[in-house]
């Protein structure tokens, strides 16, 4: 069986098993879900620094949830739009495929694309470990326009509802790289904000207005998107953080952000 091979862990997060659990344990410790959450936001930086926000996003979610995670992460190398439809290995197993979901999105396969992107891989341990019976459709965004955002929506909205599959998809996105702490803070915050009411154009807007280089603003739009039609009307800020949280220099840190939306 082809199985997309870890291409991170032991860099990003522990390649070891018993210590990703452990890491992963002190990160859910405490956190409890709640009603109405369709989607999310989350880091996809190294667990050292964006873990427990990312922890944060997840844990808003049933641990119950049984269906499937549209996981849609941007593409660093700059490859275009593509799904996975192969099982996902992780230090603590494999995450199955929800292949059928996936072919339905009439995206293209590109599994040699995906084999060095990190952005939807982070994701999966927390998936694996808080949601043991649930499976992943991956997609790999391209280009980030609104019109892409659009169109990608509407592909993962036609795929579950001719699959009847329950979904919760998750933009995997950091929000502003190597800027001062406080630039960050405000800059984020200030398109986080359009969230609220899950007006993407808005969001657009501000990303374009104050330059924020969030890499995965494209995956937000259109999860909010998604969510938008499934029901959802707000997003909501469960935690904020910088990578100079942790390590003490904010002179040129990278932002981080859960969000529900509900």
């Amino acid at each position: 069986m082809q199985v997309r091979a870890s291409a991170v862990a032991g860099m990003f997060y522990p390649g070891e098993p018993s210590h990703l659990e452990q890491l992963l344990e002190r990160f859910f410790s405490g956190k409890t879900g709640r009603s109405g959450v369709k989607g999310i936001v989350s880091p996809h930086a190294g667990y050292v620094y964006s873990g427990e926000i990312a922890a944060t996003a997840f844990a808003s979610i049933s641990p119950q949830f049984s269906g499937t995670f549209v996981v849609i992460g941007p593409s660093h190398r700059g490859y275009n739009t593509c799904v996975s439809e192969i099982p996902w290995e992780t230090p603590l197993g494999v995450v199955d495929n929800d292949t059928e979901l996936v072919r339905a999105m009439n995206i293209d396969v590109d599994e040699v694309s995906q084999r060095e992107e990190h952005s939807i891989e982070v994701q999966v341990p927390f998936i694996k470990y808080r949601f043991p019976r649930a499976r992943i459709a991956p997609v790999m965004m391209g280009s980030q326009n609104p019109d892409d955002a659009q169109e990608l929506a509407g592909q993962v909205l036609a795929a579950a509802r001719r699959t009847r599959r329950e979904i919760v998809p998750v933009a995997s996105s950091d929000f502003s790289h190597y800027v001062p702490a406080e630039s960050a803070r405000a800059k984020d915050l200030y398109a986080i904000e359009a969230l609220k009411n899950l007006d993407v154009p808005e969001f657009y807007r501000r990303i374009r207005e104050r330059d924020v280089s969030a890499c995965g603003y494209g995956p937000i739009a259109a999860v909010a998107l998604v969510c938008g039609e499934m029901g959802a009307r707000r997003g909501e800020l469960l935690k904020y953080a910088t990578s100079g949280d942790k390590t003490g220099d904010d002179r040129e840190v990278v932002g981080y952000a859960a969000i529900a939306v509900i």
